[in-house]
């Protein structure tokens, strides 16, 4: 066990980074759903938005100036893209679910095929910051530093966004708005700049995580399809709506992802989704899902 151990360290380490920056894309998507009923499917392309973003102010040279301009733009971006989302898709707030999902499946194509037009076909590559894009010594094997600093910026996401969602008043109202939304209204709380928040903040995540995976993906055409699929699987795993399940399902696909494809690369796809079959058929609201969703 050792030994297997020791020889899969780097697939281990890279199962890690992989679910750390699916948290930071998956979390998002997984309470916009779970606790605001909202079926988000352009949060693949709005990754992609803030990969494409990476590439254009580090393309240069990559400096600590760009990858934090970067980051904060993307930031931007994603919160005024959650405002127009939450006012494309409030009038079918009490339509199927399928309406919402095809409008944004429809943002996403188009969004898609104007970065294609704007930045070409061809992959392009991002590089980390200074001091993150060597490699350093990580129990006995070269390891790039960027990775392991974005297994740390998970983490600590992680425990932020679980301390806000389920231990302060604003976690409790966002709570409330999903559970009584009549008694919230009753209170002179605005349930639409609630659902218009948590969607801003969702994709606001999205555009980040496209910055932060950058120097790992790179930013290319059809990376959002690969991304969204990821992250919805993640998302059913864990649980609708659960920080905590958005965690563990992204560490565990993460995993599978990752060593799937080193021990078993012409199996991988299958045990990717076979691990959410099986989840589904022994949990099916997830490891950590709720009983009673939104809307329902």
């Amino acid at each position: 066990m050792i030994e297997w151990f020791d020889s899969n360290l780097v697939s281990i380490l890279n199962g890690f980074a992989i679910g750390s920056l699916l948290f930071i894309l998956a979390v998002g998507l997984s309470i916009v759903f779970g606790m605001m009923d909202v079926l988000n499917l352009a949060h693949g392309a709005l990754f992609l938005v803030g990969a494409y973003l990476a590439w254009s102010l580090l393309s240069d040279g990559a400096t600590w100036g760009g990858f934090l301009a970067a980051l904060g733009i993307a930031a931007l971006v994603g919160l005024l893209a959650g405002g127009v989302l939450s006012v494309m898709t409030e009038p079918l707030a009490r339509r199927p679910i399928l309406d919402q999902a095809l409008l944004t499946l429809g943002v996403s194509l188009v969004v898609a095929e104007v970065l294609s037009i704007v930045y070409g076909n061809d992959a392009l590559s991002v590089g980390a910051p200074p001091g993150l894009a060597e490699s350093v010594s990580f129990l006995g094997r070269s390891y790039p530093a960027y990775r392991l600093a974005l297994i740390g910026v998970g983490l600590v996401l992680a425990v932020v966004v679980y301390v806000v969602v389920e231990r302060t008043s604003v976690g409790a109202l966002v709570r409330a708005s999903v559970a009584d939304r009549e008694m919230v209204s009753a209170m002179g709380i605005d349930n639409r700049k609630v659902k218009v928040a948590v969607l801003g903040i969702g994709s606001m995540l999205a555009t980040v995580a496209g910055v932060l995976g950058a120097p790992v993906y790179g930013a290319r055409p059809g990376l959002d399809d690969t991304i969204l699929i990821l992250a919805l699987v993640v998302v059913v795993i864990g649980g609708l709506g659960s920080v905590k399940g958005a965690f563990v399902g992204a560490m565990v696909i993460g995993q599978v992802e990752s060593l799937g494809r080193a021990v078993l690369p012409d199996l991988a796809s299958f045990i990717l989704f076979g691990t959410l079959a099986l989840v589904l058929v022994l949990r099916p609201r997830g490891l950590f899902g709720p009983r009673k969703l939104a809307g329902t």
